[in-house]
């Protein structure tokens, strides 16, 4: 009887602790059971084209005066971003052929008390733009990724940075855009941080340029 009570009353704390985390995540993070928008503004479209589509996604819910930025934040420990740049994806920030045209849309997410995982980045990434662009992320081949063990290692006798390490991502290449997905990991097993970045493919061999020379240290 007291194992069952004991149960019960677990079970009670779960469901409760489950609720209030939905209500928070509602208020800060984009979640699955929002509506699914449709990908009407991606990078390729004009500033004020994705501007109205982050106007009007649901998933996004900009405050007045957000624009190509959004931040959401419960707690200075989880916070939200979206923003679309006219920069092209990278290390250096280079302007394309054309300024008046949306380049990359990044996708961050930064939580200590519950990490971040790439199924939550994804996860943000469907709720965000569809399942058009979740399938084309889905079925994308990787073309690069990091660290492998000789830079762990190299890394390790240098004494170089703890970062260059602990920075984990790929690209990934669809037949509509480039994916970058990056989790910064912090010694624990876990990330509390982490980026996915939707660009035009002509940006993919710039972008995997930089991490090689960047990861080659």
């Amino acid at each position: 009887m007291n194992c069952f009570k004991s149960a019960k009353t677990k079970g009670a704390r779960t469901a409760i602790a489950t609720t209030l985390l939905t209500q928070i995540l509602s208020i800060a993070l984009p979640t699955a059971w929002q509506a699914i928008p449709s990908a009407i503004a991606l990078p390729g479209q004009t500033p004020d084209q994705v501007m109205d589509w982050i106007r009007t996604n649901a998933a996004l819910r900009p405050e007045a005066g957000e624009r190509l930025l959004v931040r959401k934040s419960d707690t200075p420990s989880r916070r939200f971003q979206f923003q679309a740049s006219v920069v092209l994806p990278g290390i250096a920030a280079i302007k394309g052929g054309d300024a008046n045209l949306i380049r990359s849309e990044q996708i961050r997410l930064f939580d200590i008390i519950n990490g971040v995982t790439r199924s939550r980045l994804e996860e943000s990434l469907r709720s965000i733009y569809g399942p058009e662009i979740m399938r084309d992320y889905a079925t994308a081949k990787r073309v690069y990724a990091y660290p492998n063990a000789a830079m762990v290692q190299r890394s390790q006798s240098r004494n170089a940075s703890a970062i260059l390490w602990a920075l984990q991502g790929e690209l990934r290449q669809g037949k509509k855009y480039g994916y970058w997905v990056e989790l910064l990991q912090n010694g624990k097993g876990s990330a509390n941080s982490g980026q996915i970045t939707v660009f035009e493919l002509d940006s993919l061999p710039k972008l995997e340029q930089e991490l090689s020379k960047r990861n080659n240290f």
